[in-house]
């Protein structure tokens, strides 16, 4: 028996139907309380790019999407053709910030660290886990699991300015 053929004999699990095909699962949006905090979090500390801001002024929230992507040069410099690539894409980051909760003490939201714990994390796979946590421990990122803590040694979890985690893996065996 295939691994794939195991899997599917999971109560619950179904093999794909035709009619999904061509689906992309493109975004996992987060709610942040002061975007310039969390856009330099996301930019410069795990290297996405922003590819689109979108305002709402009369409902006082912006949009912010954005992605990894190596060479920047490939994302369109124009609309549509911009907001077609961007759904076209894989793993796209939208962070949604509520005008003003910057300066609110008291903005609450959920996001995974209060109970009932819905929500846990979301993860970036990087080419030497070693190197992105010796990084993040010179930019002075907070840890909520460094690689050394616990059974796990392969893994780390950094967290963003809004306290959700970012689980840091490298999808190859470490040596």
């Amino acid at each position: 028996m295939s691994l794939q053929e195991d899997l599917n004999t999971i109560p619950g699990v179904a093999a794909r139907e035709a009619a999904t095909h061509g689906f992309v699962f493109n975004h996992t949006m987060l709610r942040v309380k002061d975007i310039a905090k969390s856009l330099d979090f996301y930019t410069r500390v795990l290297g996405f790019t922003l590819v689109r801001r979108r305002d709402f002024a009369e409902a006082k929230f912006s949009l912010y999407f954005l992605v990894l992507v190596d060479d920047p040069s490939q994302i369109p410099a124009e609309e549509p053709a911009r907001g077609e690539w961007l759904l076209s894409q894989r793993g796209v980051l939208e962070l949604t910030h509520n005008h003003g909760t910057e300066s609110d003490a008291d903005f609450r939201y959920h996001d995974g660290n209060a109970e009932p714990r819905g929500f846990g994390h979301i993860c970036v796979s990087v080419p030497d886990v070693e190197a992105a946590c010796a990084r993040f421990e010179q930019l002075g990122v907070a840890f909520q699991k460094r690689l050394t803590d616990g059974r796990m040694k392969d893994i780390a979890f950094i967290k963003d300015p809004d306290g959700y985690w970012v689980e840091i893996l490298q999808p190859t065996a470490r040596v």
